[in-house]
């Protein structure tokens, strides 16, 4: 229950030797104050705010050393040890004193709600012993008459005049403007956009320390900011260069209700504008209505409303109990003007204390209840609940009444948590808020047992989180560059630049943005003003710039330009143009990527070089298909394909051209062949462009000449080939063209690369020519007609059984199931037959030998010539003449037969004609079969990894690789060879591609011509110690069917020959992907080898074995063909009239008629050889070896 005590003696007030000086801002009455106190012996002044108080000392310290003055506030204490005088915050005025002169400033502050009982008692109580002043706003004049008997008033005019400027947009005040918001988040905002629009704010809020807030403040009065954003704290007797004062809000919390401004709140922030002799001006923003005209009258004449009540509360502070502590708490004001003030914070905190029973229990006696009142009284910094508020003050008065002083355990605790720096704005003050409530506690008399220790420590941590504040509000709302550069624009000076040698400019040692190449680009953080100030600043340097950078292009190295896959010209990493699409796809044009100041003869300089360089680089890169659109030597059919060439790029499926290959001459041939083009069995194709570097860029003038840039797949097929891959699974979304550009060619779901399947071709090609009876069978051989897939066909592709059986339908082959007991037999068969053959020659051999040992001897010298040894071009050649009676023509054809024994010639050399005429048929089987759909894809899995020995693009193995292809052949024909086409786990896939280098293009050499042959394939599963290492089949599993492929031309040669003006051309959709009567216009006849003629000869449509043997290709890998491509293993040494008179019944069969192969015409044709081809050669050799 509260009871109100009734005052028993009256209030005494006298207002002799008090001096009121009133009168509006701007009248220098805190300078008066200043000047009267330092004129007395001593004197006191009180201010309303800490910033302030730090501000009047600095200037008293200025006057009569800083050894002479002390600073008391409630947070910090200077006080030297003969002090005469003190500057304090009013709540850290003491009650008492007895030094000569007083000043309370700004008295106005009586009447407010929350701090207005501490200026009243300190206004009616504290006296100097000479001279007390009191500094107000004019509103004070009557209740100081009224309360004050005997008060002097001196009113002081306004130095300036205030005048009020309307409405304006925050983007638009004028500089040197204070903008006035009334929370943190608004002030936030605004110093946001100031920031991005004029380079940046000053920003005072109540609760930032004051030494961040002096921080701030000294920012705006040096003119590093022209603008500042406050709230109400401006007001309150700060010293400001300001000329204009902006209300950006007029609504504000005063700690009970949000409310208007009043007209002398108004006036006193708006006072703020103009200072000494300089008038100012206020006015609103955007935001806030535009003033009413009697309220703008008002505040321009300072014409406000008087105070009429102050707050009060008693200073006679009943300690017996707490009781009696909250009734006179609660005491009525004695006199009329003086009103009762509402709960105060420290009133709060003892209302909510006085609950607590331990805090009763402690609080027993006059001496305890005091030191609660005092423990009360620590300020509220946080803004927390008042019960939160509270529970921290009964700690501490816990500790007080308990030890005599704050647990420094704790103490120590709760100001660690508060040292650190890290954090944004908000988590900053929140911590200085904190330290500040510390700070109190250690300036407090007798509260720690080492106080001075705490009050360092604790002012060194305020100190710094101040300045950490001052830095993040300076990095988030100040923009030095652009106060720079605005201030320079501002006084018609150029500031100086720079640009350093990485391009970087820089503008009075700020950073402005980057030079690349003859492209600036301003800083990205610029915007309004402050891009404008940015681009003006960097004129002056790049003008100089830009003309010396030409000079440096136009004589830089190439090794200084690259030409990007984007088609980005760069010079030394910084883009100078780029390409784009022209009339030819070989000739793009290129556009520069300059800023306008590169102009005139400097532009045309760096258009000049940059075109060299791209014209440079195609010519390098592409020199196959320039040289073959400018190839005038070519006539005919030959140009015609040379043509088609280059508009695919130097890649066309050999079938599209077919009409054109039938008719192309030998010397056409020759032509393109000189030029680097390769007549494969399924292509026609530059190989030097199936690399990484010539296939980056023709997908990029492709991309460019068909807007492809931005399709899926664009440059991604060139890093698979990049990465040696000669097989890459389809990615369906990637653009298909993408994958023919790069060298590969769609087959099921794999894209196989373009040279790759033409060994594949040299692989098959012995297996299809062999005939049972003749020789060793090659390795994947059956009948002569099919073949069955190997390991080194597999691991050459880096696919598994199912994308063999893709690739190959793909390519035109058909497959035929056979049993496995069934292929087992007939292989059987066949190597027993050789073997039995081959022992029938030995043993005639020895015969003849031991009848003639003479001639046996002259005869052995003759075989050493003739022998099939690897490699050995005298053998071939000796093993080519023909006999006597044989027309030349014919001898030719064998001759060329028996060179295509050994490898391929290496990459560079010129393939003869006779791997063109051969690689007809699989070409033509490619056309006329029905193939598995080449665009066909399934979702993408992982890129098969090509096997080491086909990693690059040419198609050559060495020669010391042969004994390695040999064992690596013999493991890999070990297995039983239908399991590896029956099972893709046994045969295919990682498998295949672990098999070495050496494997990769071994087509069937396993064992050589003096080994003991090696069944390619068996039925059942290998018994146990034959070492393979296929895993044994189960008992239960019936063994699979084994493929055996063939080429799929001959049931539908009719409906193909009638389609041959149907077939697609030149890039079109459908291609092996075709339905076969839309395929089927490849040509049969022409060019077709001559193996194909006896697959079918039972019609009696055979060709003359000359044009089969003529054209018959050499292999592409030495040491393999010899073994693989050849009738039989060995050749006799004196056997070869009698092989040549068997050889219609062997190869032909009956109606083989051996006049059809001595034709006159073709006797001809040996000399219309290209003196560069290997027939010239062979000749020039069989011509010596005669002599």
């Amino acid at each position: 229950m509260n009871i109100q005590p009734k005052h028993t003696e009256p209030l005494i007030l006298s207002g002799r030797d008090v001096t009121a000086v009133l009168g509006p801002t701007n009248t220098g009455k805190t300078h008066l104050a200043i000047e009267r106190m330092v004129a007395h012996e001593s004197g006191i002044i009180g201010l309303p705010l800490r910033l302030l108080a730090r501000e009047v000392y600095a200037r008293v310290c200025g006057k009569v050393g800083a050894h002479k003055v002390a600073l008391i506030t409630g947070e910090e204490k200077i006080q030297p040890p003969r002090a005469k005088y003190s500057v304090c915050t009013v709540e850290a005025m003491p009650r008492e004193t007895d030094v000569a002169f007083v000043a309370i400033d700004e008295v106005q502050l009586a009447g407010d709600l929350e701090r207005g009982h501490i200026f009243t008692d300190r206004i009616l109580h504290l006296r100097g012993r000479q001279e007390t002043l009191l500094l107000g706003a004019a509103t004070m004049h009557g209740i100081l008459q009224k309360l004050l008997r005997g008060v002097s008033v001196v009113t002081r005019p306004r130095l300036s005049h205030l005048a009020y400027a309307g409405s304006k947009k925050l983007t638009r005040l004028p500089r040197r403007t204070a903008i006035v918001a009334f929370s943190a988040d608004e002030v936030y905002a605004i110093a946001e956009l100031i920031r991005r629009q004029q380079g940046g704010a000053a920003v005072v809020l109540g609760a930032l320390s004051p030494r961040t807030r002096n921080a701030q403040v000294a920012m705006f009065q040096a003119g590093d900011v022209d603008y500042l954003v406050a709230t109400d704290a401006i007001g309150m007797g700060l010293n400001l260069d300001l000329d204009h004062v902006a209300f950006a809000q007029n609504r504000k919390f005063d700690g009970y209700q949000y409310r208007n401004l009043t007209a002398a709140e108004l006036g006193q922030i708006a006072g703020r504008a103009g200072r000494h002799l300089r008038d100012g001006t206020f006015g609103v923003t955007g935001q806030v209505d535009p003033l009413d005209e009697e309220l703008v009258k008002r505040i321009e004449g300072h014409e406000f409303d008087p105070v009429k009540v102050l707050q009060w509360r008693t200073a006679h502070f009943d300690f017996a109990s707490l009781d009696a502590l909250k009734r006179s708490i609660e005491a009525n004001a004695p006199v009329e003007g003086l009103t009762r003030a509402l709960p105060a914070v420290d009133a709060q905190a003892l209302e909510h204390l006085s609950r607590d029973e331990d805090i009763r229990a402690l609080a027993t006696n006059a001496k305890r209840v005091a030191l609660l009142w005092e423990a009360c009284a620590l300020p509220d910094y946080r803004k927390i609940a008042p019960a939160q508020h509270s529970d921290l003050i009964a700690s501490i008065y816990t500790d007080l009444a308990k030890h005599g002083h704050v647990d420094e355990n704790y103490m120590a605790e709760q100001v660690r948590r508060a040292d650190t720096t890290e954090g944004d704005i908000d988590t900053l003050s929140h911590r200085i808020a904190q330290i500040r409530t510390w700070t109190f506690v250690s300036n407090r008399p007798g509260w720690l047992a080492d106080q001075a220790h705490w009050r360092e420590k604790t002012r060194e941590i305020e100190d710094r989180l101040s300045d950490a504040l001052h830095e993040r509000l300076t990095k988030r709302f100040v923009d030095r560059r652009t106060s720079v550069l605005m201030r320079r624009l501002r006084e018609n000076t150029m500031p100086e630049a720079e640009i350093s040698p990485t391009g970087t400019v820089l503008v009075e040692g700020h950073h402005v943005g980057e030079l690349q190449g003859f492209r600036f680009t301003a800083d990205q953080s610029a915007g309004g003003e402050d891009a404008k100030a940015v681009r003006t600043a960097a004129q002056k340097a790049l003008a100089a710039e830009f003309e010396a950078r030409a000079e440096r292009f136009g004589a830089c190295a190439n090794g200084d330009l690259a030409l990007g896959s984007d088609g980005t010209l760069r010079w030394i990493g910084a883009p100078i143009g780029t390409l784009v699409a022209g009339e030819d796809a070989l000739k793009p044009r290129l556009v520069l990527l300059a800023d306008e100041q590169l102009t005139g003869p400097a532009r045309d300089k760096v258009a000049a070089r940059a075109e060299r360089f791209v014209n440079f680089q195609i010519e390098s890169l592409l020199k196959p298909l320039v040289d073959l659109k400018n190839a005038e030597q070519i006539a005919g059919i030959g140009r015609g394909i040379a043509f088609q060439l280059v508009e695919h790029f130097g890649l066309i499926n050999r079938r599209d051209i077919a009409e054109e290959m039938k008719s192309l001459d030998q010397e056409g041939r020759a032509a393109l062949r000189r030029l680097g083009v390769r007549f494969g069995a399924y292509h026609v194709f530059v190989p030097a462009l199936i690399k990484p570097a010539p296939a980056g860029l023709i997908t990029l003038l492709w991309a460019l000449k068909n807007d492809g840039k931005d399709k899926p797949g664009f440059g991604d097929v060139v890093h698979a080939l990049a990465s040696g891959r000669t097989s890459v699974v389809i990615d369906p979304a990637f653009d298909k063209s993408f994958y023919k550009l790069a060298g590969y060619r769609n087959l099921g779901r794999r894209a196989v690369r373009i040279d790759i399947l033409e060994r594949l071709a040299d692989l098959i090609r012995p297996a299809t020519n062999w005939k049972p009876g003749l020789g060793q069978r090659p390795d994947g051989a059956y009948d002569g007609q099919s073949f069955m897939v190997t390991p080194p066909m597999m691991s050459i592709l880096g696919a598994t059984a199912d994308d063999m059986e893709e690739i190959l339908k793909g390519l035109g082959y058909r497959a035929e199931p056979k049993p496995p007991a069934e292929v087992k037999a007939r292989l059987e068969a066949q190597d027993n037959a050789a073997r039995e053959a081959a022992a029938a020659k030995l043993a005639a051999d020895a015969a003849a030998k031991a009848e003639q040992p003479k001639a046996a001897e002259a005869a052995a010298s003759e075989a050493v010539a003739e022998a099939p040894a690897v490699g050995s071009e005298p053998d071939a050649v000796a093993a080519a003449e023909p006999a006597a009676e044989q027309p030349v023509a014919e001898a030719a054809a064998d001759a060329v037969a028996a060179d295509a024994q050994p490898g391929a010639p290496p990459e560079g050399s010129e393939p003869t004609a006779a791997v063109e005429a051969t690689a007809e048929a699989p070409a033509i089987a490619e056309a006329t079969a029905e193939p598995v759909a080449e665009e066909q894809v399934e979702a993408p899995i992982e890129i098969a990894e090509e096997a080491p020995a086909v990693a690059e693009a040419d198609d050559t193995v060495p020669e010391s690789a042969d004994a390695t292809v040999a064992e690596n052949a013999d493991a890999l024909t070990s297995p039983s060879m239908g399991e590896v086409a029956a099972r893709s786990d046994a045969g295919g896939g990682d498998s295949v591609n672990e098999a070495g280098a050496d494997t990769a293009d071994t087509s069937g050499a396993t064992a050589d011509a003096g080994a003991a042959p090696t069944p390619a394939l068996r039925a059942d599963p290998p018994h146990e110690g034959e070492g393979g290492s296929a895993e044994p089949v189960p008992e239960a599993e019936a063994p699979k069917p084994i493929l055996l492929w063939r080429q799929g031309r001959f049931e539908q040669r009719p409906r193909h020959r009638q389609g041959r003006d149907n077939r697609p051309r030149n890039g079109q959709a459908a291609r092996a992907d075709a339905p076969a009567d839309a395929a089927g216009g490849q040509p049969t006849t022409g060019e077709r080898p001559a193996y194909q003629g006896r697959r079918d000869q039972r019609d009696g449509a055979a060709k003359p074995r000359f044009d089969r043997s003529k054209f018959k290709p050499k292999p592409q890998a030495e040491g393999e063909q010899r073994r693989d491509g050849k009738p039989q293993g060995e050749r006799p040494r004196e056997g070869r009239p009698d092989w040549k008179g068997g050889r219609p019944e062997g190869k032909g069969g009956p109606r083989g008629a051996k006049p059809a192969f001595q034709a006159k015409p073709r006797e001809e044709r040996p000399v219309r050889f290209d003196p560069d081809s290997p027939f010239a050669k062979l000749a020039a050799l069989r011509d010596q070896l005669k002599k």
